[in-house]
């Protein structure tokens, strides 16, 4: 493969906020207008108008309504052009009809930012996505910012603001957290999770439309929040991908991001033609996207917030390693079950800890990893054990189990044991109190003390896993993006015009003529490769390239070689030749109407090496999708592929390659001689480089990919390539 000059550039920069990134009027507002607060009981208005004056707003909260001279015993203005004063924010919550109005009019006044609560828009179909642009073009030609249509609201627990501009029964604590959802009903779910498990927040934004401030504006403005230390975000779409894959990545090594994004299915997919088009989804874009910015992603709301829980009060885990601390057996063995099963260790206690907790357990108590103090452990025994294992050098987290009742008798004490036992400690711990009764009693000690507790083991388990591998994220190198100076891209360029220029702007499937072109011209490694328009030519060129072959087909029209029967391998000598070359044209026949035969391709057959598959699928919203995965059964039938978001960083290709099942196979296994991963790894690389600079590539199987053994590269055997259709 060749070297050239390498020339590499950080994967991830950092821009700082300007004035048209500021969101101060929303987050930090000195006065209110509420444009449709009401006094009537059950409207939007007259609930938000409310609720801003019980969270006790630090400025003044003007009602407008056209009507009522009152809201609530506050003086109503009929409209936001006849408030004196200056106006920095401004709640909409009025008929649909009367929005662009109501936006307009404060335009036209001056407000730096509006909450528009009201419905009807792009939600609604191509007549409300009309409106709504409508409504952008307002917003930006004043300048000002907009969070919704069709949202809930926005609150900041900041003392000196006290901001709840939202028309949820349930008020945010003052906390850490901040939480960003596109659901506004989910967004009052949210608020009611977050009170039960303890959980305080810096702000919450309920988006809804996105039509201007979004997700990625919210992490802009939070990244250097000091208020804020752990973000939630609850999605249903990213508007650009792109920009979040560059912030996020940036922000989470700051604070962690813990994601929810719904709508995981495949149904009404449409089935690709390629490889990797077919493993390919819209989902797995958002996997390879949250994956490479160190972004948690988790299933469920609850699960969103189980991590908040975590993260907002312990620390980081250092490493996999688990000690667990119980009073019941079962519970212990459980717990082990989903360590195992989330990739956690349970290591064997040092002597001298072993030592320590005999001084205190009773005989019967197990000393080992699980520890079983048994049912009649009490307060001292839950305190000074959790101690103990704490100061274990062997462990990076102490997850502790209480089962009540019937075997703890004062759950209170149980929780305060814990909390003294963890006093001073520098590592993460956990608890899970399970039992019905008594369990309020407990969570008051560990909810005060920051411990997060939960129901079952396999949930406490499920958490430190992610926060486990969080904290893994941390640590890798941030990765650079190597830009292959060496890439011929004018011969890339002329062999995508000539395609271009056969193929029309519809697009379709590349020459073999072509693929060789490009990718000889990225840098990419292939077997010498000859054609023959007849068996005659087949023989002789046979002969001058010496055996054993591999014979392909060439025709137009036929897009899978091995689908028609276009493939025959370990060709020896020319009666050989002769025999597949007849072969290829009669089973061509009977796939009647697959394509016309022009030939046949020629290469030697590449024995050694492990069979590998590099990919590409282009997603009309995140981009390039690069695939990596082992050939044959890994891919056909296991489905043990890794896919990510181009550009790669080293540090992306690195953790594809051996994210894969199979990779132990590129490590030398049972024997087998270890493959030259680095120049795989390169040509993933180049791959990314290649769709990045040419994105009219749609789609591209490299498969096989044969690795051979260390020092001696890999090579491309066969390749195929979708050009796109103009403007796709």
């Amino acid at each position: 493969m060749k070297e050239g000059n390498r020339k590499e550039t950080d994967a991830v920069a950092a821009p700082r906020l300007d004035a048209s990134e500021d969101l101060s009027g929303l987050f930090r507002p000195k006065s209110i207008a509420v444009i449709g607060a009401s006094s009537r009981e059950g409207s939007l208005g007259g609930m938000i108008f409310t609720n801003l004056v019980r969270f006790g707003f630090k400025g003044p909260v003007f009602p407008v309504n056209r009507r009522a001279k009152f809201v609530h015993s506050s003086r109503a203005w009929p409209s936001i052009s006849d408030i004196p004063d200056e106006i920095d924010l401004a709640v909409i919550a009025v008929p649909h009809p009367f929005v662009h109005e109501a936006v307009s009019e404060c335009a036209a006044r001056g407000v730096r930012a509006v909450v528009v609560v009201t419905a009807g828009f792009k939600e609604t179909g191509a007549a409300g996505a009309a409106e709504e642009a409508r409504l952008f073009d307002v917003v930006r030609g004043a300048q000002m910012r907009m969070v919704g249509p069709n949202c809930m609201g926005i609150i900041s627990t900041n003392p000196k603001v006290r901001l709840d501009a939202t028309f949820s029964p349930t008020p945010a604590s003052e906390g850490s957290v901040a939480v960003g959802t596109q659901s506004g009903a989910l967004g009052v779910v949210m608020l009611d999770y977050a009170r039960d498990l303890n959980i305080g927040m810096s702000d919450f934004v309920s988006m809804g439309n996105k039509t201007d401030v979004s997700g990625n504006d919210l992490l802009r403005w939070w990244e250097d929040d000091p208020r804020t230390n752990v973000i939630l975000l609850y999605l249903e779409s990213f508007g650009n991908p792109g920009k979040f894959k560059r912030l996020a990545r940036r922000v989470n090594r700051k604070k962690p991001i813990v994601a929810v994004k719904s709508g995981r299915s495949r149904r009404g997919l449409q089935a690709a033609s390629s490889h990797t088009g077919s493993l390919a989804g819209t989902d797995r874009a958002v996997g390879a996207l949250l994956q490479q910015t160190g972004v948690i992603r988790v299933d469920t709301v609850d699960e969103l917030f189980d991590m908040a829980a975590f993260l907002a009060h312990q620390p980081v885990p250092r490493g996999r390693r688990l000690a667990i601390l119980t009073n019941a057996g079962g519970p212990g063995i459980l717990a082990t079950d989903a360590c195992e099963a989330w990739g956690l260790e349970i290591p064997d206690l040092e002597e001298d800890i072993r030592e320590r907790l005999a001084e205190f357990l009773p005989g019967e108590a197990s000393l080992g990893n699980p520890v079983d103090m048994i049912a009649s452990a009490g307060p001292e025994e839950f305190e000074r054990a959790t101690r103990v294992l704490l100061a274990s050098k062997r462990i990076d987290t102490l997850l502790v189990l209480a089962v009540h009742p019937p075997f703890v008798r004062d759950p209170e004490l149980i929780g305060r044991g814990i909390v003294s036992g963890a006093e001073g400690a520098d590592k993460p711990i956990i608890s899970c109190l399970m039992g019905r009764q008594g369990v309020p009693a407990a969570l008051t000690s560990l909810k005060r003390a920051k411990i997060p507790s939960y129901a079952f083991p396999e949930s406490a388990v499920r958490v430190l896993s992610r926060a486990c591998r969080y904290g893994e994220w941390l640590e890798r190198p941030e990765g650079k993006i190597r830009a292959f100076p060496d890439m011929d891209r004018g011969a890339v360029g002329r062999a995508l015009d000539e395609a271009r220029a056969r193929l029309g702007g519809d697009g379709g499937w590349l020459s073999t003529g072509e693929v060789e072109q490009v990718l000889r011209g990225a840098g990419i490694d292939l077997p010498e490769s000859r054609f023959a328009a007849n068996a005659d030519e087949a023989r002789g060129i046979a002969r001058e390239m010496g055996f054993p072959l591999v014979m392909k087909i060439v025709a137009d029209g036929v897009e899978h070689k091995t689908d028609v029967g276009g493939v025959r391998v370990d060709l020896r000598n020319e009666s050989e030749i002769d025999s597949a070359y007849a072969g290829i044209r009669e089973s061509l026949v009977r796939h009647e109407g697959a394509g016309k035969m022009r030939g046949v391709q020629l290469q030697p057959l590449i024995q050694d090496g492990v069979e590998a598959i590099i990919g590409v699928k282009k997603d009309s919203a995140y981009g390039h999708l690069i695939m990596f995965g082992l050939g044959g059964v890994h891919v056909e039938l296991l489905k043990d592929v890794a896919f990510r978001i181009a550009p790669l960083t080293d540090q992306d290709t690195i953790e594809m390659v051996r994210s894969v099942r199979g990779y132990p196979m590129l490590e030398g296994y049972r024997g087998a001689p270890r493959a030259d991963t680095p120049v795989l790894e390169e040509t993933v690389q180049r791959v990314s480089a290649l769709v990045v600079d040419f994105p009219d590539i749609s789609e591209m199987d490299l498969n096989p990919i044969k690795v051979r053994p260390e020092g001696r590269g890999c090579i491309t055997v066969d390749a195929r390539i979708l050009l796109g259709g103009v403007g796709g």
